[in-house]
């Protein structure tokens, strides 16, 4: 503690508070294929209605990952999800190739400087989708006319929508001018209805912002039209300026003799005109050099002047001339006068000049390609690689959806085995359980072989047809989605270390009918091997009746609630003991630690999880050995509560005269 030299008050706080955080439970993770959203980022997805606005809506080609990942949401309401793309997916773009932009990392890395020559936008995310997005801009220097006649669709919503651009009160305040005409308005529409289902609909307006860098709102938030669209769109990535020509460009010279006559016509810029038009010569390099009169005249207004650059120079010299605001038109030409052979654009400006032939700026996003169908394994384990890091993402349940044995073995290896923290739900192969009458519980069992012992992972017996209300059509959907939902909600209802199986906690939603329900013989055969079946019962639905892991040594972590039991109180008790860190090894410590964790487990027990426990930190554990080692020991002991999974009724009928405590005796 801080020692005084003099008399006073020293105040001093300490913690003894310490406890065993609560742990998250219920957070489900899954790697899939959609047809939209961004690739290889995770997202949080609470309800159906963030996973269609997310990701979209299913297909042909996605409707499995869907609707594994909807069912989970069923049950729960955390879903962390990861969407892959085939090799061919790229985004829908303004002109040029269609390129690849995952996400808004890769956008950063990619596009955000304007290195790509796509033109103004790209589509947010791969996909189909992205060929359906229109982008029309509006900017101050339209005339009213103009302004008047863009249209789209037969109806001037330009017009309707917004007024007509004219200067942010930023740029005035900043400015003075009320004339800086910085104001512009963008809009996104789905050109052919493919978001909204009927074409021409406005999915998002951007209005009253600037062509200025540093513009600001008044909530001190970026109003620069590229920083808007970038943070607020849904649908679409700036990736350049718009342009017609240059704002800066390179000129030389090439005439005979040792100079230029002062005033000699060197450059003629056509298209810009008004006041505007103002720029300076400034010498690059270049031989033999007489400076002369270097100006820039202004013989008239409007969009068809055509101001002189005129100079005198030595011969062979190298120029930039610098036009500092020209008027945009889209007729400006640069174009070299007598004396002058080379023009080269350098540097661009935008121009936003709408006329009723070409209705504003507008730009129909093209070549987006979704290849769904193009997802092999080796996508998904890429996918499934980001949720290794477990100290970014905090996960439970992972449903692997239509995965193969190969790749459920990998998410399996690969991912729970090393987390320690999660447990992976596996189905089997769609052909074991359809159009396989007789032998379907054999081809269970084959492909449960196929995968190893770990007590981190759950299979079941098949696959349930489920309506598809997007599409109108049924589908086949692995019931993996519904075993970690099932937890998900016995998390909810009850405890994580109850069984989800069973009538009270196992009931499975959204079934039609199962691929394949499997009979009293057929469920032996697959509990044996350690596969919980999914059986429908007459007036009873459709229900979870097992809860084994896939741990082939018997022992309490071949149960599902004793497994997920050890996973909470081992992340729950760890998050605790982090702050023993640097902390002295001494009687002081190990009772705190002690103090913290024994009532965690008392709750826990005195909510039926545990039948008993004790905790060993002390010199016993903690020798003067371990102490020098700088390491703390503590022993943890858990009898952990058993589900019921076989239950003898005995029945003994007895004669009329016979006493009932002589049957007992």
């Amino acid at each position: 503690m801080a020692f005084q030299v003099s008399p006073g008050v020293l105040v001093v706080e300490k913690d003894f508070t310490g406890i065993v955080p609560a742990v998250a439970t219920t957070a489900g993770a899954f790697v899939g294929a959609f047809e939209w959203g961004p690739v290889k980022e995770v997202r949080l997805v609470s309800s159906e209605d963030t996973l269609t606005s997310t990701f979209g809506r299913p297909n042909a080609d996605t409707f499995v990952d869907f609707y594994t990942a909807l069912n989970f949401l069923a049950y729960g309401n955390n879903l962390q999800i990861v969407r892959v793309a085939g090799s061919l997916a790229v985004n829908a773009v303004a002109s040029g190739t269609a390129v690849l932009i995952e996400n808004e990392i890769d956008y950063e890395d990619t596009a955000a400087d304007g290195q790509l020559a796509v033109g103004p936008w790209a589509a947010k995310y791969p996909g189909v989708k992205g060929n359906s997005l229109k982008v029309v801009m509006v900017d101050s220097m339209a005339s009213q006319n103009a302004y008047d006649l863009v249209e789209y669709s037969d109806t001037n919503f330009v017009k309707d929508v917004f007024l007509r651009p004219g200067t942010t009160k930023y740029a005035e305040d900043r400015t003075g001018v009320s004339d800086a005409n910085d104001e512009m308005h963008i809009m996104v529409i789905d050109s052919e209805g493919l978001w909204s289902g009927t074409k021409g609909t406005i999915l998002e307006t951007f209005p009253n912002i600037s062509k200025a860098s540093d513009a600001k709102r008044a909530d001190g938030t970026s109003n620069y039209y590229k920083n808007v669209v970038n943070n607020e769109s849904k649908y679409i990535w700036w990736t350049d300026h718009e342009v017609t020509t240059s704002e800066i460009v390179s000129v030389t010279a090439t005439g005979a003799g040792t100079g230029y006559t002062p005033g000699t016509q060197a450059l003629i810029f056509t298209g810009g005109g008004g006041s505007g038009a103002a720029g300076t010569i400034v010498i690059d390099g270049g031989g033999l050099v007489t400076l002369g009169a270097a100006i820039i005249t202004n013989p008239g207004s409007g969009y068809t002047s055509a101001p002189v650059v005129t100079v005198a120079t030595g011969n062979g010299a190298t120029f930039t001339v610098v036009l500092s605001n020209p008027q945009p038109s889209v007729n400006n030409t640069l174009s070299p006068g007598s004396l002058l052979t080379a023009v080269t654009p350098t540097a661009k400006f935008m121009n936003l000049n709408p006329t009723a032939a070409d209705e504003g700026v507008a730009y129909t996003l093209i070549g987006g390609v979704s290849d769904e169908d193009g997802v092999v394994d080796a996508d998904r384990e890429l996918g499934w690689d980001i949720f290794v890091n477990d100290d970014l993402y905090d996960i439970s349940l992972l449903p692997t959806g239509g995965a193969s044995m190969v790749l459920a073995q990998y998410v399996i290896d690969n991912i729970a085995e090393v987390r320690k923290d999660c447990v992976v739900f596996v189905s089997p192969l769609l052909t074991d359980v359809k159009g396989n009458v007789g032998v379907e519980a054999d081809d269970i069992v084959l492909s449960r072989n196929a995968l190893g012992s770990s007590s981190y992972a759950v299979m079941d017996s098949g696959w349930k047809y489920q309506y598809d209300k997007y599409n109108d059509v049924f589908r086949w959907i692995p019931l993996n989605g519904d075993m970690a939902g099932l937890c998900a909600r016995t998390d909810m209802i009850a405890d994580p270390w109850f069984s989800p199986g069973g009538f009270n906690r196992g009931r499975i939603k959204n079934v039609v009918k199962l691929a394949f329900s499997p009979n009293k013989a057929e469920r032996d055969k697959l509990y044996i091997n350690g596969v919980n079946p999914v059986t429908t019962f007459p007036g009873d639905g459709t229900v979870l009746f097992g809860d084994k892991t896939l741990q082939a040594k018997p022992s309490a972590f071949d149960r599902i609630n004793v497994r997920r039991l050890f996973i909470i109180l081992e992340k729950a008790i760890a998050k605790a003991a982090k702050y023993q860190l640097f902390e002295f090894n001494d009687e002081f410590t190990r009772a705190m630690f002690r103090n913290m964790v024994e009532p965690f487990l008392r709750d826990v027990q005195g909510r039926r999880g545990l039948i008993d426990f004790k905790v060993v930190c002390d010199e016993t554990n903690n020798t003067g050995e371990v102490i020098d080692r700088n390491e703390f020991i503590a022993d943890i002991y858990l009898k952990p509560a058993r589900s019921i999974n076989f239950i003898t009724l005995n029945f003994i009928a007895t004669k009329t005269g016979v006493s009932f405590s002589e049957v007992g005796a």
